[in-house]
Parts: C-alpha cells; structure tokens; sequence
C-alpha cells in the first residue's frame, strides 16, 4: 500500500483538509508508514454537518424502498472488494487476516439487516380505537447523526449504525479513528459508487475536537460511539446535556467461568481464540478466567500449553495466529500493567513480554500472556487491559463465582463453560452482563440482535444493530384521526 494523504467525504466530494495538520498511520507489525490522516478543522467539520442537513429534507422523503436500493448495492460492493478491505484491515490495524474478515462479515450483515427496514420500522395502527376515531403510531428519522468509531474494529462498529440510520432516513457523519482511518476511506469510496445522494453520508477525518464538536453541534441530532468508558461516559454527558440522542459503549472486563466437567479440548481452543484474538484488543475479550472447584488442575497446565504455541507475527502471513498490538505506546501500556500485576502478587504462568518478531524487529508485539492468582481489587482484574492477557482466579462454587461478575463495575459479557445445563441456566440468569455465552467465548450478537452491554460497560437506552438501532436513529409520531360523517374523504 502506497503512503498517501486521505481527504474527507463531503457533499458527495472528495475534499483535502485546510488544517494543515497531519497525524500518521502505521503498519503495527512493521511500524511502516501507511498513510498520513488530517486533523480537520471545526469548520471543515461543520461544513459537513450543514451539507448533510441540506440532503437530510430531500433523503427523508425517499420512499424507504428506494432508500434500501443504495444498500443492497453497497452489500454487492463490499462483497466484491471483500478481500482487499480485509487486508486493508490487516495492514492498519495488524489482526490476523481470517479475522479481519470476519470483522468484514460482520459489518456487511449489519447492511443486510438494515435492508429490512420496511418491516423492521413499520409503525401500529387501532382502528376505531374509539368512536368515529383512529389512533396510529408512526416512525420518523431524526435528522443528521453523528457517528465515532474506534480503532479495534476499522470497518464493523460503524456498521452497527450507519446503514440503519440513512436506511430510516438520516443523513450522516462520520468520524473514524485516526489510527486506522484507511479501511473506512475505501468503504466510503464504495458508497460513492454506490451512488448514495450527495450529502447522505460524510466523513471527516479528526481528533478530539471533532468529537466535542459533533457533542455541541446544534444540527446533530444523534451519536453513537464505542471506545473506553472514560471516553464513553464524557460522550454520553456531554452529548445528552446537548439535548442529543447518545448511545456509547464503554470498557469491559469479559470473565469465563470454567466448570470442572467442560469439555477440556474445546474449552481451551475457544478461550485461546477468545482471550488472545486480535491480540486480546476487543472489548468482549476473554479476559478473566475463573476456575469453579477443582478445574484448575486440569485447565491450568492446557491453556498455559496452548498458549504457548499460539503462532505470534504478521497478521498477513497464513500461519499467523495472533499480531500486534496497535502502537508501540500500547505495549508499553500492557507491559507495565501486567508489571504491575506481578508487584500485586499475581504469578506468572506464561510471559509474553519482550516479544520479538524475527523480520519484524520494529513492530509492536507481546505474544500471550496468562497470570495466575490474580487478587480480586487488583491491576489485572480491575482494569480492562485490552492487549493479550489472561487473568486466571479460583472459586470454589458458581455462586461465589457469579458475585465477583455481578461486583465488578463492568458489565458487557461473561461465559460459562459446563456439561451442566442447570448451571448454565443459573449463570444466564443471574450474571448481570448484557451479553451472556454459554459454552461461547466471544458473545458477540449476530446483527439481528443488540449488543448489550451493562453497567459501566454502556451509556444511553438503544444499542447498535438490529431493532434497537432503528428504534435509535427513528422518533414516534402518534397520530389520531377523526372523520365525521358530514365530511368527505373525496381526495
């Protein structure tokens, strides 16, 4: 891939930014550089905002069949540039190719859902619902929408917003991470292609004063956001003192359960998959196992074994299991906190650290990590690490095991794995988390169904995909309709 300088989206354009600012994007797994990402201006960000709501009065009243037409031609574009956008995905953000496309199916699902918003969006009607009188209830969209996405996810996470919104009848605005912007730049340009209208969808590229900027904006009618809870919860306040629709998704602390009678193969192959995938950077990351009675003896020593050979490096490379982390500021990061974890008392079971990659000596590596005994207040249990690390911990029942999951301040998924339906059953009903696995590692919900996070892990009423995102990016109108006898319906 070429280094070039990316523009912005705007009114249907291609446009270069006036900042005059620039930030870089690299390759994680080489450190080379990709591209250079501007850091636009509040009038450049503005400018968008007020294109969109021009083109937010004539898309509204594009029958919503018509509006769904764009989509399944972007779905047919997607699925042509599968490939390259995957790779893309590898390349700024350095997971492994396999799952930079299933990060792709996932976010293409979300426009093939969204392609059912003539039913998803249907409205109520009683007739007669008294005398002469009938009531109904009608979905409206809101006007111009903002969304801000976060590096882990270049393509999906947006995904879970934008089609529902232009398919209700938003307009759009899009700020990526500035870290991975590529992946988003080439899926904007198949929109072009697809021939959305001039206006519909936007993209400006920025930092955090693109962000407040898109809080206090009088226009924006909406936000949707995924990112740290800090971040989060500055969205969601900052936004909703504004007047605005938010939905923000925080931080996560994802613990599995382990019961002594789960199947020890396919347990630990799904929590090595779960807890180091895309280098343990997802916040439904496995990221605390909790070993119930006497597993630990058994599942200790397999998943230190299977962590050990999980093959670390280029993502691009077909034998590579597990890549990089983001920056060299994050392995910096996840470094000191398992440090940390160790000056807590933790012991270390595997040591991923001091990663080096042989050809890839300047990228930004730690191979698995898992520490054991990890105290319940401390570093590794606490704090949502989001690099390749697993804390182990020991309970002698599920009861004990659910309070430390309904303790915790997060609250966006946690996972059982047992033979016993009874248990199962138990945990799926008391944990307080928004997405339940059950003999699962990563409770990620198809695109039909919310993702819902709990607690601190979520701010706002409505989460992206499915039902909820359309009822986010719409507002009810009731409508209640008399006709007398003496008047005439001749029209």
């Amino acid at each position: 891939m070429e280094e070039r300088i990316l523009q912005n989206y705007i009114n249907g354009k291609w446009v270069n930014s006036n900042s005059g600012k620039f930030r870089e994007v690299t390759n994680p797994a080489t450190a080379e550089l990709l591209a250079k990402v501007p850091v636009s201006t509040l009038a450049e960000f503005d400018e968008a905002v007020q294109i969109a709501q021009k083109a937010y009065h004539s898309w509204r009243r594009v029958p919503v069949t018509n509006r769904i037409q764009y989509l399944f031609k972007l779905k047919m574009l997607l699925e042509e540039h599968f490939e390259d956008l995957a790779r893309t995905i590898t390349l700024e953000h350095g997971k492994v190719l396999d799952e930079s496309r299933g990060e792709m199916r996932r976010a293409i699902e979300n426009v093939e859902v969204a392609c059912g918003t003539p039913s998803l969006a249907m409205g109520d009607l009683v007739e007669d619902i008294a005398p002469g009188i009938d009531e109904m209830m009608i979905r409206q969209p809101l006007g111009v929408v903002g969304l801000i996405s976060p590096f882990n996810f270049p393509a999906m996470i947006a995904f879970w917003y934008l089609p529902y919104a232009v398919a209700t009848g938003n307009t759009v605005v899009v700020k990526p991470s500035s870290r991975v912007p590529i992946t988003m730049v080439k899926m904007f340009e198949l929109m072009q292609e697809a021939g959305f209208p001039e206006g519909v969808v936007n993209l400006v590229n920025g930092g955090a004063e693109i962000v407040d900027g898109m809080l206090d904006h009088p226009l924006i009618k909406a936000v949707g956001f995924i990112g740290s809870t800090p971040v989060a919860l500055h969205v969601y306040s900052r936004g909703a003192a504004h007047g605005k629709r938010v939905s923000a998704g925080g931080g996560a602390k994802c613990p599995c359960l382990i019961l002594p009678d789960a199947d020890i193969n396919t347990t630990t192959n799904i929590m090595m998959d779960s807890a180091f995938g895309c280098s343990g950077q997802r916040c439904l990351a496995a990221t605390v196992a909790i070993m119930i009675g006497e597993a630990d003896k058994t599942f200790i020593p397999a998943f230190a074994e299977a962590a050990s050979k999980r093959v670390t490096g280029y993502g691009i490379n077909p034998d590579v299991q597990m890549g990089p982390v983001i920056t060299m500021q994050d392995k910096v990061r996840i470094e000191g906190l398992v440090k940390q974890g160790l000056d807590e008392g933790c012991e270390m079971l595997v040591d991923g650290r001091n990663a080096v990659i042989p050809g890839y000596e300047k990228g930004y590596f730690i191979r698995p990590t898992i520490l054991t005994d990890i105290p319940v207040n401390g570093i590794i249990h606490s704090t949502e690490i989001f690099g390749p690390v697993l804390g182990i911990m020991h309970c002698n029942t599920v009861d004990e095991a659910i309070k430390i999951v309904n303790d915790h301040t997060f609250g966006n998924a946690a996972s059982i794995f047992t033979r016993d339906g009874t248990a199962a059953h138990k945990f799926r009903y008391e944990a307080l988390a928004g997405n339940i696995g059950v003999n699962i590692g990563i409770a990620a919900p198809m695109a039909f169904f919310p993702f819902s996070g709990w607690k601190d892990s979520f701010f706002g009423d409505l989460h992206g995909q499915g039902k909820h995102a359309i009822e986010f990016f719409t507002q009810t109108k009731v409508v209640i309709e008399r006709w007398p006898k003496e008047w005439t319906r001749k029209f």
